[in-house]
């Protein structure tokens, strides 16, 4: 469920791949039925289930048709297709391919389709929220939710006499818990947290802020007016940088890539990520007792907010006949395929119940009481930035924030990073 190099991938466009013509509906003869194409970024297994789901659509006049897209390869391929304007009529996107996109004219605005038992009050409001652009345009509808927590070894938890973390507990409960645990088991670090040195590092440290009473680290990750680090959000930096010195928690430009190996292996007492971790935890059944907990909050529950969506180009040629097979991903297929994979709940609220149901049935009750508690959090932040100027901030952030926590340069630069931050803003990159 990681997406967030889609949206670069797909403006990368760095040359052409011969391609066949796969996408456009097909608004076939008169007595003939209408083609729908759908791409996704999901596995081959999935996306076996999602065609038989769709094989279930019941509409005389409309065929749909899923693309065979191996997921590794999806963001090239979106760029070429996007390039030689041969788009499927439904494909699975990035919430900053799809505010980049729309704002570039190139997306099917389906806010006038939204109503009835499929308005826009079905779905998680956060997600609703990011996905309209800046004059109120949605170029897609969001379809999964990524709600975010901690993964915790319960076993390393009581063998170190530590309470186990659960909602409510705090990010000073969570910085002596991995000083605590680090080099326990064979554990090099308490706490790896790729969200908070890595690049989305300055947007997760937002919560802290959020949660203390101060601003976040941006306004708005879609269309900014100004970044900023008050004096609660300098304060979480400051926490993070001394729990980075002592080596509790794993410092910036750390190798996470086997990070779920090593969480399932014991040798990560404590670890930040996404919900998605459940489903392949069912497979590999890891070797210790584990949990999910929310993030831990200074005063006031905050939590990241994040989603990925299905969106449509304008040149597809029947809106209609897509705007069917995109209402009927996101109210019937999910029944089908979240029970066998419970990746994600489901940004449509209604057909939230068999993920749940499944994640219940696995025995993942602190999963789905985390993933409740996300969605349900008043206070969110937004886990990066959309605009076609990020990864200009990403540069930045490298430069900048990140040898701050490594202590390379004092936190007295902080108002430096921000500065040039918010002079990117003003310019629009």
């Amino acid at each position: 469920m990681n997406t967030k190099l889609i949206g670069a991938a797909a403006l990368a466009c760095a040359g052409l791949l011969t391609l066949s013509a796969c996408s456009g509906s097909d608004s076939g003869s008169s007595d003939g039925p209408v083609t729908v194409t759908v791409m996704t970024w999901e596995s081959t297994q999935t996306n076996a289930v999602i065609k038989k789901a769709l094989a279930s659509f019941a509409d005389p006049n409309i065929k749909v048709e899923l693309l065979d897209t191996p997921s590794g390869q999806y963001g090239d391929k979106l760029s070429s297709l996007t390039q030689a304007k041969k788009l499927p009529d439904l494909f699975w996107c990035g919430n900053d391919t799809e505010q980049q996109y729309t704002q570039q004219g190139l997306l099917v605005d389906w806010t006038s389709k939204l109503g009835g038992d499929f308005g826009a009050d079905k779905f998680v409001g956060s997600a609703i929220e990011n996905w309209k652009t800046a004059d109120g345009q949605m170029g897609g509808l969001p379809s999964l939710m990524n709600t975010y927590g901690v993964w915790y070894n319960a076993d390393a938890f009581t063998a170190a006499g530590l309470t186990i973390p659960k909602d409510g507990w705090t990010w000073d409960e969570m910085y002596t818990a991995a000083t605590k645990l680090t080099g326990k088991n064979g554990a090099k670090y308490g706490l790896v947290a790729d969200q908070l040195t890595g690049p989305d590092g300055p947007f997760t440290m937002s919560m802290y802020a959020v949660s203390a009473g101060g601003a976040p680290f941006t306004d708005n990750v879609n269309h900014p007016t100004k970044a900023e680090a008050d004096a609660k959000y300098t304060e979480g930096v400051q926490k993070l940088t001394d729990a980075v010195k002592n080596g509790s928690v794993a410092p910036p430009g750390y190798d996470a890539s086997n990070a779920q190996s090593l969480f399932a292996a014991g040798k990560i007492p404590m670890m930040f990520g996404g919900q998605w971790l459940a489903a392949g935890f069912q497979v590999d059944k890891p070797k210790v007792k584990y949990g999910f907990a929310p993030f831990p909050q200074v005063t006031t529950p905050a939590t990241l907010y994040d989603s990925v969506g299905i969106c449509t180009p304008q040149y597809t040629k029947d809106q209609d006949a897509t705007f069917k097979v995109l209402q009927y991903i996101n109210t019937k297929v999910w029944d089908a395929v979240l029970p066998e994979s419970p990746v994600a709940p489901p940004a449509y609220t209604p057909a939230q119940a068999g993920y749940f149901d499944a994640l219940t049935k696995a025995q993942q009750t602190t999963v789905v009481d985390t993933v409740k508690a996300d969605l349900a959090a008043e206070k969110t932040v937004g886990v990066r930035f959309t605009t076609q100027w990020a990864q200009q901030v990403g540069d930045l952030t490298t430069a900048e924030y990140q040898p701050i926590l490594s202590g390379k340069k004092p936190i007295t630069n902080l108002p430096t990073y921000i500065e040039k931050i918010n002079t990117l803003i003003k310019s629009g990159g």
